[in-house]
């Protein structure tokens, strides 16, 4: 199992170019499932995330290729309408399958989800959504069994905002019979990419970027192209790497729009922040100022940022609080952080960080996607060298960030690792 090896103290520089978004990814794939046909998916980012995604689709019969971030579909030889547990469980986004397979061919048999070890997560507002629009839902050993000869419009409204389970419902909406309008819908960038490829699908939909979205129905959608939307979280990570390290970055193929939450943040910070149309450059203080945040729905601060914050804030002169109020208990990183000399103390749902602190390089593990980033962010900046183990789980969201941290002037290694 692989571990990165980051020795701390140097400032990041140079200019790196951002990977299409992983979220925006994982929808964008099994949408193809609601047509028959050969689709291209440009921008596409190598992750492990997409190939665990390729590998439930092909067990399905669908046809897949990958080559210089295009992926093609060809969806004319999907035949199995079951959505097992032995890949699911690698992934929670495995559910967005669950509406389109519905739709199209009136039957799915979908494992309960895994993926990351924290939550709750519930599925739900996907069940209830269906059931509205008309699905036979069963709950039999583990798997969600729904049948419908044809799905039909619905209100629908969501107690909660949820990118999975509006980007489920909607796929599911295209295809049914009549309106369907859903309220409270969430309205991230990946749910927006994903509403505009539905519409060059052929889907008639209403009220994209907002709360209210409203399809109407058609008989069938036809195969489309599309460009995968820049990672936010991908971009934001390597800001904050930037700012940590005292250096000067700038992002090249980002959308600036869809961080405007991150960005006021690392002003507030002391950072110096310059825009292009699909560029963003940093230029780090001589000192951090320590900013609260508040993770929250979008366009709010995103939760996916929440881990990476408290190491910035680590390094701040001061103390600050983050606070999540999307998921609560999203902070197993925070024991890792204070192996490494972190001042961290949990109230609840929030960190409050006292900063300024020199931290020391020390043996962490990874338990999740984003709090691999933030022991890494946090290593950059420690003194000697952090061994960060499990990197498999930075592997499913951040393409060889390694090597793009490299060509900034850290130094960290991908190394063979002996842990289990």
């Amino acid at each position: 199992m692989d571990k990165f090896l980051v020795q701390g103290g140097h400032h990041l520089s140079g200019t790196v170019t951002v990977s299409g978004a992983k979220n925006a990814s994982l929808a964008l794939m099994p949408a193809a499932l609601l047509a028959s046909g050969t689709f291209h998916l440009r921008n596409t980012p190598k992750l492990r995330d997409v190939t665990t995604m390729s590998s439930l689709l092909k067990s399905m019969g669908m046809k897949i290729t990958f080559k210089d971030h295009e992926l093609t579909l060809d969806t004319s030889t999907v035949q199995k309408h079951e959505a097992p547990y032995q890949h699911v469980k690698k992934m929670r986004a495995s559910i967005y399958v669950l509406g389109p397979l519905v739709a199209r061919f009136g039957r799915a048999k979908v494992s309960l989800p895994g993926g990351c070890a924290w939550g709750p997560r519930p599925v739900n507002l996907h069940i209830q959504g269906l059931q509205k629009l008309g699905a036979e839902i069963e709950m039999k050993r583990g798997y969600i069994h729904a049948s419908a000869k044809r799905l039909k419009g619905a209100r629908i409204q969501f107690d909660v905002s949820s990118v999975g389970a509006t980007g489920n419902i909607l796929m599911a909406a295209t295809l049914a019979k009549g309106t369907t309008t859903i309220e409270n819908a969430a309205i991230e960038p990946e749910i927006t990419s994903l509403a505009e490829f539905l519409l060059a699908m052929g889907a008639k939909i209403d009220g994209i970027g907002t709360n209210r979205l409203e399809i109407e129905g058609v008989d069938e959608l036809h195969t489309a192209d599309v460009t995968t939307i820049p990672d936010r979280i991908e971009a934001g990570t390597f800001l904050v790497a930037a700012a940590m390290t005292g250096g000067s970055v700038t992002l090249d193929q980002v959308n600036p729009e869809h961080l405007k939450a991150v960005l006021v943040k690392l002003e507030d910070a002391g950072c110096r922040i310059t825009l292009g149309p699909t560029s963003i450059a940093l230029q780090a203080p001589n000192e951090l100022r320590p900013v609260d945040v508040t993770a929250s729905i979008y366009p709010g601060f995103p939760t996916d940022m929440q881990a990476q914050w408290i190491a910035l804030m680590c390094v701040a002169k001061g103390t600050s609080v983050v606070t999540d109020t999307i998921y609560l208990d999203r902070f197993k990183h925070v024991p890792e952080l204070q192996r490494l000399g972190a001042e961290v103390t949990m109230k609840e749902n929030s960190a409050i960080v006292k900063g300024s602190r020199q931290l020391m390089g020390a043996t962490v593990m990874s338990t999740d996607l984003r709090a691999s980033a933030s022991l890494i962010l946090a290593g950059l900046v420690a003194e000697g060298t952090t061994e960060v183990l499990r990197v498999y789980h930075i592997d499913r969201g951040y393409e060889a960030i390694e090597v793009k941290l490299r060509q900034l002037g850290a130094s960290i290694e991908r190394a063979a690792g002996e842990e289990y």
